[in-house]
């Protein structure tokens, strides 16, 4: 059986293909781009991809192909109705990355609020050194207890942020995208509501017609001076353009994990605010090491699976 991982780079370098390579003829690409793929793939009976786009003519040229793993939650690079009507199955892995979104939305709420990369530059640029006092409150913080932690998309990661923010002592409320979502634990609020009130907000939720654009350059007047917005959803969900002009006119901090074109484009808007209050990352919260190591075993069971099922026949 042969097995293609089309952007096996983005596991990284230090997870092990041991349990992968035990299971058939397996060939790793660091990345394809979409003109290689077809070359790639030719002959194979199961192809893993994370973003990586299979199409409905790249499956008809490849008449072997019968499992499609994606290595993520989303499968919106995979032509679904095509694998359907043509009989190959596709399976994703959800829930892997869990406690990585989580802490990484801490770190970013922490890093912000309490000015951690101004209270590095001072010690590194020796001016606690040369100061009179043993301490330093230049840019003093506020505590989490008694404070409003809104949330978008109160699903299993949101869940947790919630009940973690919980224990801090915020108090939680959230809105649903989808209007489904009546989880009784929290508060359900409306979204003008939310960004009101929030003095954190932080998104979780899919990009999808209901969450396109859903933060614009007129609701998110709305937010509190001094509010901390921070997205680990998707890019999307925010307008970055009118989100880079709320920045410059308003006091809130922002951390994002996530933009609407990734690698981010060199002339997104974003790029241009020169300002500490904006922190941004590479779409790495769902990169800690256990992670990975837990979506590359969901797809060695899920080929497991597929190859139980052929011998059965």
């Amino acid at each position: 059986m042969k097995i293609v991982f089309l952007d096996a780079l983005t596991l990284g370098e230090d997870v092990s293909f041991d349990a992968l390579d035990a299971l058939g003829e397996c060939s790793y690409h660091p990345t394809t781009r979409s003109d290689e793929t077809l070359v790639r793939i030719k002959d194979a009976t199961v192809v893993i991809t994370n973003k990586v786009l299979i199409t409905a003519e790249m499956m008809d040229a490849t008449p072997t192909l019968k499992l499609i793993c994606i290595a993520a939650t989303g499968m919106n690079n995979v032509d679904l109705d095509a694998a359907k009507q043509r009989g190959i199955e596709v399976k994703n892995v959800a829930g892997y990355s869990t406690d990585s979104v989580v802490q990484l939305t801490f770190s970013m709420l922490f890093y912000l609020i309490n000015s951690s990369r101004y209270y590095d530059d001072f010690v590194r640029d020796k001016h606690w050194q040369m100061s009179e006092l043993f301490t330093h409150v230049g840019r003093p913080f506020a505590e989490l207890a008694g404070k409003t932690w809104g949330i978008i998309g109160m699903g299993t990661i949101g869940q947790k942020v919630a009940k973690i923010a919980s224990a801090f002592g915020c108090e939680v409320i959230y809105y649903s995208t989808s209007g489904k979502n009546k989880d009784q634990k929290f508060h359900r609020v409306h979204l003008d509501h939310l960004l009101a009130e929030s003095d954190i907000l932080s998104i979780h939720a899919p990009l999808n017609d209901a969450t396109q654009d859903l933060l614009h350059y007129e609701n998110m007047k709305q937010l509190k001076d001094n509010a901390t917005l921070l997205n680990l959803g998707r890019g999307g969900i925010i307008n970055e353009a009118d989100l880079a002009r709320t920045i410059k006119e308003k006091p809130i901090y922002v951390g994002l994990d996530v933009v609407t074109k990734e690698p981010i484009s060199v002339d997104n808007p974003l790029l241009e605010v020169q300002n500490e209050r904006l922190y941004i990352t590479p779409h790495i919260a769902w990169t800690s090491i256990e992670a990975r190591q837990r979506l590359l075993a969901a797809i060695v069971d899920h080929i497991k699976t597929f190859k139980a099922a052929l011998h059965s026949v």
